[in-house]
């Protein structure tokens, strides 16, 4: 639990501080003022020791940048002179975040996201450079022998490229749409000989097989490929592979294919975190990747308290061509901030109930 427990830590702890990161660099490019960069949330247990001097030795002059680690290791944040409605008479207008350009502006609020997709792709291509990658095509290599798949009609050689009716781009997608079908008979439209084919199967339930789950009675090539090219190519398609699995699945949740019960927080982080440890580095690099990549597509939503909310008002001020007032953008970023914090409750509380 401990060893869990650690990785768990480490691993938000990397795309929190990759993500902040990316907001940091970019201000600090456009000099603009930076009060605290974070990582974690909560009282402080660790704060930069140049600043420490600064405070006391009382100086009027305003500080550097504070350096601090808090004792939750959930998130974080990078204050910025001028991102709130307090205006700080000591920091000159051209160091406020609002008083630069709104390209500027929009860069410093998207390069969080763009920093952990970033991160997930070198993650990826550092993954197959070590352990090889696996093949992403939807080809079926193997139907097995009396399974639901090959009394339906399905054979080895066919190409899956669409599950009821979804269309499936890579071996990711068909495995989340077969994850979102459950225990539902299934329709699988299969190229053939450069026709399509349709069939329906329904698997076999945890009470046939004798265990838990179910099965459809289909094996994928899950053969490791080595090569410097092969891992390149590997990193960026595993990135767009990865990025549609959470469109898809913030479609499915807007239309009631997926429900708010089946979301996770920190809770289920942790319990994936622990399942994964066991499979491996190869498994533990994938998931970085695929938190980083969720991190920074939820991040780039346009809602309030996302930085996806904050380039919004960007956009708004871009087109009527002045700023919303600053009061206002406030209290909309406070109201979306309640609203997650609501959500994070909730779905915290499902991963507990799942649990037990």
């Amino acid at each position: 639990m401990i060893v869990s427990i650690i990785y768990f830590v480490f691993i938000l702890g990397i795309i929190v501080l990759v993500h902040e990161f990316g907001h940091f660099i970019f201000a600090k490019m456009f000099k603009i003022h930076v009060y605290e960069f974070s990582i974690g949330m909560g009282p402080a247990i660790w704060t930069s020791k140049k600043h420490q001097e600064k405070k006391k030795q009382k100086k009027k002059k305003v500080s550097e940048t504070t350096y601090c680690i808090r004792a939750i290791p959930i998130g974080g944040f990078v204050q910025l002179a001028g991102e709130g409605a307090i205006e700080d008479e000591k920091i000159p207008k051209e160091h406020l975040l609002q008083g630069k350009p709104v390209w500027q502006r929009f860069l410093v609020m998207f390069f969080g996201a763009g920093n952990n997709f970033i991160l997930a792709i070198l993650v990826l291509i550092l993954s197959a450079l070590i352990f090889g990658s696996p093949t992403l095509s939807t080809e079926i290599p193997k139907v097995i022998e009396s399974s639901p798949m090959e009394v339906a009609g399905l054979q080895s050689g066919d190409t899956i490229i669409a599950i009821n009716n979804n269309r499936t781009k890579t071996l990711d997608d068909v495995e989340l749409y077969l994850t979102i079908a459950g225990e539902k008979e299934t329709t699988f439209t299969v190229l053939r000989d450069n026709k399509e084919l349709k069939y329906k199967v329904t698997p076999l339930k945890g009470e046939e097989l004798k265990e838990k789950g179910y099965s459809f009675g289909i094996q994928f090539d899950n053969t490791m490929r080595r090569g410097f090219l092969r891992s390149l190519k590997y990193g960026f398609q595993k990135f767009y592979s990865i990025s549609r699995q959470v469109f898809i699945t913030l479609k499915e949740l807007f239309t009631g294919g997926v429900g708010l019960n089946q979301l996770s927080g920190p809770v289920g982080i942790y319990s994936a975190v622990d399942e994964t440890r066991s499979a491996g580095w190869y498994s533990v690099l994938t998931l970085v990747a695929l938190l980083s990549i969720n991190v920074g597509i939820m991040n780039l939503i346009p809602f309030p308290a996302f930085d996806g909310g904050r380039i919004l008002f960007l956009v708004i001020e871009k087109i009527k061509g002045s700023p919303v007032k600053a009061e206002t953008e406030n209290l909309i970023h406070n109201i979306g901030f309640f609203l997650l914090l609501a959500l994070l409750i909730y779905v915290t509380f499902n991963d507990i109930l799942r649990l037990f």
